[in-house]
């Protein structure tokens, strides 16, 4: 039995795949385009694992897909892929069109012909999990109930727009084609891996760093944080009990403001990195200018996948920030070099044949 994984250098691909294999004999196909945010110094644990099979290639490659689908025969494919970062996508909107809706119809067009050539048996176990985001339903007022199943989409950047875009494809390809579908709309991820663009790990990397702590504006906007291993262990639920063409949707039950997460990681480098002068990390907090169309709140209503499912978080936030600092600070060598874009050597270091099909 083989799954297949797209996007699965990535932040959270990364950590599925290691976690899937940690806990299951399955086989994964891991394809992804490496581009700046795909390090597979992240999978370095499992990378001479056989049942994990790497291919460099872009889900944009309809060719390519096909032959992956034909080689490997998955039951299953989890589209992680994605350009996910929204301060890049306000500059550069058009690598999220590419991926993000162009790709997503591109590997559904690939799965469709090859659940059609499928055996009954083999159709019928068959799954598409599309991996989404809170972010299509919009920016919520304080008191405003969270984010529901059933909740209108209101995509306010082009990343969320790009978001939303692919995920009515997933949904049309369902209800025009029966493909059996599956969608799972997530909240604020952080953990190990993570690209330090976001949040979180730019917080810590420029703690230690001595550098400035950049919030935008007031660090009141509020988002709702999940731990990534959670994230994984929910789309392992829905990919094994979803009901089909269903969305489902992710949240780690943890709203809290921007300045109250950084002040809990200040808080906690000052008890695990104390620095030299005695001086607290607040003190590198710096409020800069607000980044354009910024939602001022989040939140997950995770009633329907606790109910139907059985899933809940397992991790608090503050078990799971403990651990999250701790990862950051035990594994300074990999964020290093995501840092100085040296981890882009490191398949060439490391596997300078072999490494990818």
């Amino acid at each position: 039995m083989t799954i297949l994984v797209t996007g699965g250098a990535g932040f959270i691909g990364a950590n599925y795949i290691m976690d899937w294999l940690r806990l299951t004999d399955e086989c994964v196909v891991n394809v992804d385009k490496l581009t700046y945010a795909g390090n597979l110094e992240s999978l370095e644990s499992v990378f001479d694992d056989p049942r994990h099979i790497f291919v460099n290639g872009d889900i944009l490659d309809a060719e390519l897909m096909d032959s992956i689908l034909q080689e490997h025969t998955p039951r299953a494919i989890i589209n992680f892929a994605a350009e996910s970062h929204v301060d890049r996508s306000i500059h550069a909107a058009g690598d999220f069109i590419q991926t993000n809706i162009v790709g997503t119809y591109t590997l559904l067009e690939s799965a469709l012909k090859f659940w059609n050539s499928s055996s009954v048996k083999e159709k019928e176990s068959f799954r598409f999990l599309h991996v989404s985001t809170d972010e299509v339903y919009g920016s919520l007022g304080r008191n405003d109930a969270p984010f529901s199943e059933t909740n209108q989409y209101k995509p306010n950047s082009p990343y969320s727009a790009s978001k939303a875009s692919s995920d009515h494809l997933v949904r049309a390809f369902y209800q025009t084609h029966g493909l059996p579908v599956l969608t799972t709309n997530c909240s604020n991820n952080y953990g190990p891996y993570q690209f330090p663009e976001k949040l979180i790990p730019l917080i810590i990397h420029n703690a230690i760093s001595g550098e400035q702590l950049p919030i935008y504006g007031d660090g009141k906007q509020i988002r709702d944080w999940l731990y990534v291993l959670d994230h994984c262990s929910a789309i392992r639920t829905v990919l094994s009990k979803g009901a089909l063409g269903e969305m489902y949707n992710i949240g780690g039950k943890n709203e809290m403001e921007n300045i109250s997460v950084v002040n809990v990681l200040c808080d906690i480098l000052d008890a695990l990195q104390p620095k030299t002068d005695g001086t607290s990390y607040r003190d590198q907090i710096t409020f800069v200018e607000d980044r354009l169309g910024h939602d001022r709140r989040y939140a997950i209503d995770s009633t329907k996948i606790e109910k139907e499912l059985g899933w809940n978080p397992s991790e608090t936030f503050e078990s799971g920030i403990q651990l999250t600092v701790q990862w950051y600070l035990e594994n300074q060598t990999w964020v290093e070099h995501t840092t100085s874009g040296s981890y882009r050597n490191w398949i060439k270091k490391n596997y300078s044949t072999g490494a990818t099909t």
